[in-house]
C-alpha cells in the first residue's frame, strides 16, 4: 500500500529547512531540490509569506524580468529549535554551586523587576480590569491564559503553558515568585490550586477580592 504523505506540512518544513541551511533560493531552485512543480512551490511560498516567515529580494538578470529569491524573515527564527532552557538551567546550577543564596536573590530580583514594569499599568483599575490585563501580559509571554469569572465575584486564571517549565521543575522559586507577583499586581487574595511544575495539567489560580478587616 502506498504511504500517503502530507505535502502542505512536510513541503513547507522542507522549504524552511533549505532556506535556513542553504540561504536564499528562487522558486525554480526550490522546485528542483523538492522534486515538485514550480506552481506547487509558489503555493507554499505564498502561504509562508502571508504568515510572515519569508521575504524576497529581486535580482536583476542580463535579460528578462528580475529573478526573485526567497529567504527567511526574522519571524521565522521562532520556528527552529532553541536551547534556552538548557542554557538557563546550566547557568543557574553553576550559580547555585558558587552561592546558593544568590539563586534565591536572582528570582526575587526578577519578580521585583516585573512588578516595577507592570504596577503602574494596574493603577486605578478594577479587579476585573486588573485580571484581564494580567491575563494579557502572561498570554503575550506564551502562557496561553484563560480567565473564568465565578459566582462569588472572583476569578480563575488558568495558564495552559509554562515557557519556563524546565526551570520551574528544578527551581520552585520561579513558581513561588509568580504567585507573589500576582498577589502584588492584583492587590487581591490569590491561591494556586494546580501547578504544571508539580505534575498538574495546568497552572491554575483562584483570585478573590481582598477581605476588609472590620
Amino acid at each position: 500500500m502506498m504511504e500517503m504523505r502530507q505535502p502542505d506540512v512536510s513541503t513547507k518544513q522542507t522549504i524552511l529547512h533549505i532556506l535556513k541551511t542553504q540561504g536564499a533560493h528562487s522558486v525554480g531552485e526550490l522546485a528542483v531540490q523538492l522534486g515538485v512543480t514550480e506552481m506547487a512551490v509558489r503555493r507554499h511560498i505564498q502561504s509562508l509569506e502571508k504568515d510572515g516567515f519569508l521575504q524576497s529580494a529581486a535580482v536583476k538578470l542580463p535579460k528578462g524580468r528580475p529573478l526573485h529569491r526567497y529567504m527567511l524573515a526574522p519571524e521565522a527564527d521562532k520556528l527552529f529549535p532553541k536551547n534556552y532552557n538548557v542554557l538557563a538551567l546550566d547557568l543557574l546550577e553553576e550559580l547555585e554551586q558558587e552561592d546558593s543564596a544568590m539563586v534565591e536573590r536572582l528570582f526575587e530580583r526578577r519578580k521585583a523587576r516585573l512588578a516595577e514594569r507592570y504596577t503602574e499599568r494596574m493603577k486605578g483599575k478594577t479587579l476585573s480590569e486588573k485580571v484581564t490585563l494580567l491575563a494579557q501580559i502572561q498570554d503575550e509571554s506564551g502562557y496561553m491564559v484563560r480567565v473564568h469569572p465565578d459566582e462569588e465575584g472572583g476569578y480563575t486564571l488558568v495558564e495552559h503553558n509554562c515557557p519556563i517549565s524546565h526551570v520551574a521543575y528544578r527551581y520552585q522559586q520561579a513558581c513561588r515568585c509568580e504567585l507573589q507577583l500576582f498577589r502584588q499586581l492584583l492587590d487581591s487574595e490569590v491561591e494556586r490550586t494546580e501547578c504544571l511544575a508539580k505534575g498538574g495539567q495546568k497552572c491554575s489560580y483562584q483570585i478573590r477580592p481582598r477581605r476588609v478587616n472590620t
